[in-house]
């Protein structure tokens, strides 16, 4: 049985559902009304977890390594296994900065998600307002038990040879280039 889970993350709150579970991530589209065109991240405990599903390059692994866990989304090339389950060629992944959500996907495994609001409304952040809307919907949702951020994450592109940023959040352009500065 397909499983969906709600819980809070290092940024908004997240609802997901297990990277090998079609049933559950086809679950998450209809819960949000979201376009299948729009596709999940994946939330990853560890690099090993990333390198289950992904193709890491050295670079990938130095970005990973320096800026994870936090508020940065690496894109990577899909495994042939999950790009046959998620219909895609490459992943968003991240491994978040909070305990509660580390144990969850230590637990569960790769958990591809996305935030918990109605397809093109503000993220919920609330566990009341969650709770409210979802809770017939989902099988668990976890109450907040850390602080977290409303900031979105940086998004980095590391499907070939170097790296695009392509959405700025809390780790900037500037913060990426003076670390890569350093490798060479």
């Amino acid at each position: 049985m397909s499983k969906v889970l709600i819980f809070p993350t290092d940024t908004v709150y997240g609802i997901g559902a297990s990277i090998y579970d079609e049933e559950g991530q086809k679950r998450i589209y209809e819960i949000k009304h979201r376009d299948r065109n729009k596709p999940l991240a994946v939330l990853c405990a560890n690099l090993e977890q990333i390198k289950e599903i992904a193709v890491v390059s050295p670079l990938a692994e130095k970005l990973i390594n320096k800026f994870l866990p936090g508020a940065v989304t690496f894109i990577l090339p899909a495994k042939d296994n999950i790009k046959k389950i998620m219909g895609i060629p490459t992943i968003g992944v991240r491994i978040p900065n909070s305990k509660l959500a580390l144990e969850i996907l230590t637990n569960e495994g790769p958990m591809a998600t996305t935030s918990v609001n109605e397809s093109g409304e503000k993220p919920l952040d609330t566990y009341e307002e969650i709770a409210s809307k979802y809770a017939n919907q989902v099988e668990k949702i976890y109450e907040k038990t850390e602080v977290s951020s409303s900031q979105a994450s940086t998004v980095i592109d590391v499907t070939g040879d170097s790296f695009k940023v392509l959405r700025e959040g809390a780790i900037t352009l500037k913060m990426v280039l003076d670390f890569v500065a350093t490798l060479s």
